[in-house]
């Protein structure tokens, strides 16, 4: 059995769908499908879920939702209509948004979360409307009938172990399974969803419950590329990765796939691949446990900005038990997480994403440290990237860091921070936000164009 997730591109569309529905045709072993909410159609388009957003929005305000929920009602009615459907489906959307438009606001954030879901919710119901007016028996799956439960408020949403256990019954289903993508529900009944990613997520949770033989996850690329094609012209194209390899350069600005969609499938060792909707038959990029990491040592190099780093100095640090410990209590006091720790005997710097961060709470953290842990010097800097080299063959290789140092040298940009993490399956380099287009480019020609031309 083979599980099966589309993306917002995948099902944007009646074209769209109707391919969707020929690659589950082509292969008989694709008994579940993941569907996201209808994507873009073309360049400058709105996302369902942004008409959403829209709607939960003005709900919220108190102001009339007419128009808001026209425009959404009328993408499916324009997907139901062209798909050569009647008007049924349509209905029940619409009935849908408004039952949801009625639900407790005493929780914006909830109730926002409700609306959002609607779009995966219901593009599964039209999907798998379709399929079974095709000749194809389809069944829409409803989350919380089907078991995917998660955890309370506050945690961010995660699977239950019973989730998993509830879930493997869709083996068993001889139709195919229509699920929607991006949100699970409390014992309670309360709807969350996932982060960002969350359709992936979804598809990887069902992949590892039902211990399928592939987690197929389609979108709008022929596979997983050494490089971002934005900034890297023509980067190679990676066949077989591994999930720590994925995960890494999921975690430094990969967009193909949400780093947290790899660790249900991972866990449950089922391999995944990432899959072109647009060109199914490209073999696209296989992730597994292991690969021949002997031909190329770095298999991809990514870049992420946002980033800030806190950075404490104090005199025979080295020799203060429970320094480290008390600077983390600080932050986590400001619920804030933290991304590498590179340090010296007197000093550490701590990375973290901006967007945790606010002016108050970079005041308030400044002070904390000064006056809790008496540092001789603290500030925060921010608008730095970070630049992950990514391989699983890296720790065998030797002059490796020396190789991107180099690159760095010809193009004279500074290494703010330098972390090697103990897998070594990764090296990461901090750099000024500015310079991140300049190094990606030249990292890729030192590690990649040799062996290219070879």
């Amino acid at each position: 059995m083979k599980v099966s997730k589309f993306g917002g591109t995948s099902v944007a569309s009646a074209q769209q769908i109707k391919k969707v529905a020929a690659i589950v045709k082509a292969e008989p072993t694709r008994k579940i499908v993941v569907v996201s909410a209808p994507g873009k159609r073309f360049a400058g388009d709105v996302k369902v879920t942004d008409l959403l957003i829209n709607l939960s929005a003005a709900a919220l305000r108190d102001e009339p939702t007419d128009v808001a929920l026209a425009k959404v009602v009328e993408r499916y009615a324009q997907i139901t209509h062209e798909l050569g459907l009647d008007n049924k489906i349509t209905n029940v959307i619409e009935t849908d948004l408004l039952n949801r438009l009625q639900a407790d606001k005493s929780s914006p954030p909830l109730f926002a979360d409700l609306i959002k879901a609607s779009g995966e919710d219901n593009s599964a119901k039209l999907i798998a409307a379709y399929l079974t007016s095709i000749g194809m028996p389809a069944e829409y799956v409803n989350p919380f009938d089907a078991g995917l439960f998660v955890n309370d408020l506050p945690e961010r949403a995660q699977a239950l172990p019973e989730a998993y256990e509830r879930l493997a019954d869709l083996k068993n289903k001889k139709t195919i399974s229509v699920f929607p993508g991006f949100f699970g529900y409390t014992k309670g009944g309360i709807l969350r969803t996932f982060e960002r990613g969350g359709s992936d997520i979804t598809g990887s949770i069902l992949a590892a419950a039902v211990k399928a033989e592939l987690y197929e996850n389609f979108t709008d690329v022929d596979c997983v590329f050494a490089a971002n094609p934005q900034v890297v012209e023509n980067p190679a194209a990676i066949e077989q990765m591994t999930y720590r390899e994925m995960r890494e350069l999921s975690y430094a600005g990969f967009a193909v796939l949400h780093d947290e969609a790899l660790m249900p499938v991972f866990k449950a060792a089922v391999p995944l691949c990432i899959r072109n909707t647009n060109n199914p038959s490209s073999p696209g990029t296989m992730i597994v446990a292991e690969r021949d990491h002997s031909l190329r040592p770095v298999t991809g190099i990514s870049a992420d900005s946002g980033f800030s780093t806190l950075y404490v100095s104090k005199y025979l640090m080295n020799r203060e038990i429970g320094f480290g410990r008390k600077l983390l209590q600080i932050l986590e006091d400001e619920a804030i997480s933290y991304e590498h720790i590179p340090s010296g005997i007197d000093n550490l710097s701590v990375i973290l994403r901006s967007h945790q961060l606010s002016s108050d709470k970079e005041q308030r953290i400044i002070d904390r440290v000064k006056s809790e842990l008496n540092a001789d010097d603290v500030h925060i800097r921010s608008d730095f990237s970070m630049i992950v080299l990514v391989g699983e063959g890296m720790n065998n290789q030797k002059g490796l860091t020396a190789r991107a140092a180099n690159a760095f040298a010809r193009t004279g940009v500074n290494i703010e921070m330098i972390n090697q993490g103990s897998s070594e399956v990764s090296l990461v380099f901090g750099i000024l936000k500015e310079d991140e287009k300049k190094i990606l480019n030249e990292l890729y020609k030192e590690f990649f164009e040799p062996a290219l031309v070879h």
